[in-house]
């Protein structure tokens, strides 16, 4: 079984952050989302593993995760099965695990591969049941769990179960994927690439999700994550110094090297290394990256990449800031901010 994880394509609805870095880099909880993925596809056992990358952020990607891998081109973002057709000297004819690089689950998928190999299927994907499944690819599933019918964002859907990015192939996949047209967006969509070998009468498994899903493709959705992601995994746990004028509350990571001085921090809240926090006060589901500087400013719900400074600003929320961005503010108002690297903002 061999793993190929989709780190590519161009980020536009996270934009400004991805002019300047790979959208499954940003971090969730002080961690690349990417890096979620494949510790997740490495617990299932799976070593072999290839990431799609594009031009614009490839040496991001190799530099963030690391040797042990192999790094795969696409050249221009024409759709999950023009991935799986870039991708296919490296996979052979093995199965494999197709698994979106910003999308975060809320389980492991060893159990998943289990099922897929003792299904006799050729593919198998991940479901979840969601309110509007107008945004999404849709399945059809039948009384014996079997996948019977897909549609790419229907405006009438026939069911609420939305296709998850996490999704097991057999070689079988390869003839498809040659099979199929561009859509009319122009990409060759892996939901036509399974309906055409559902249309050759090979057989699609699912199993339907029952913990949470996570697309962290815009800025609420990256937040949201953000949230969960804490609420699951984050504990308590003090490596760096804080004095007696300052008072932690709940479960909050305080990373090595990082002073915290007549503030409150109320968890659950990330803060990473090197990172100084003077006369302030850090709310629930905040992470703050690495070299940080918060000063006599209030910050809650927000996700603050490494090197951001924020000094004065009365109220920063649900904000999502690249990195080495600069905040000074009169202290009067509250703010809502999407701000890409390097960005400096007066108040």
């Amino acid at each position: 079984m061999k793993a190929l994880i989709l780190a590519g394509g161009k980020g536009t609805r996270l934009k400004p952050i991805t002019y300047t870095g790979a959208k499954q880099l940003v971090p969730v909880a002080n961690k690349p989302i990417l890096v979620y993925v494949l510790d997740n596809v490495r617990e299932a056992g799976i070593r072999d593993i290839g990431i799609i990358v594009s031009p614009e952020t490839a040496n991001e990607v190799k530099n963030a995760v690391g040797a042990g891998f192999q790094f795969i081109m696409q050249a221009e973002p024409k759709g999950l099965a023009h991935a799986v057709k870039v991708a296919r000297e490296f996979l052979g004819d093995d199965d494999f695990v197709m698994y979106l690089g910003d999308n975060l689950i809320g389980s492991g998928i060893g159990n998943f591969v289990s099922k897929f190999k003792s299904s006799g299927c050729d593919a198998f994907i991940l479901l979840k049941e969601v309110t509007d499944p107008r945004q999404s690819g849709v399945a059809v599933v039948d009384k014996n769990g079997m996948v019977t019918r897909l549609i790419e964002k229907p405006k009438d859907p026939p069911s609420n179960l939305a296709i998850v990015g996490v999704y097991i192939f057999s070689s079988k996949i390869h003839e498809a994927v040659n099979s199929i047209k561009p859509s009319g967006r122009g990409e060759l969509e892996i939901t036509d690439a399974i309906s055409h070998m559902l249309a050759c009468g090979r057989k699609v498994s699912c199993h339907i999700l029952k913990e949470w899903w996570l697309d962290t493709g815009k800025k609420d959705d990256l937040l949201t994550a953000n949230m969960v992601v804490m609420d699951t995994f984050t504990t308590f746990d003090l490596l760096g110094k804080s004095d007696a004028a300052s008072k932690i509350e709940g479960r909050v990571h305080l990373s090595e090297g990082s002073i915290i001085q007549n503030s409150r921090i109320r968890g659950p809240a990330v803060i990473g290394r090197g990172v100084k926090i003077t006369d302030s006060f850090i709310g629930p589901y905040t992470s703050i990256g690495d070299s940080s500087v918060i000063t006599n400013s209030v910050v809650e719900h927000c996700v603050l990449m490494e090197g951001c400074e924020v000094t004065d600003v009365n109220r920063l929320e649900d904000s999502l800031c690249g990195r080495r961005v600069k905040i000074v503010c009169d202290g009067k108002k509250s703010h809502r901010l999407l701000l890409g690297d390097d960005s400096m903002v007066e108040l």
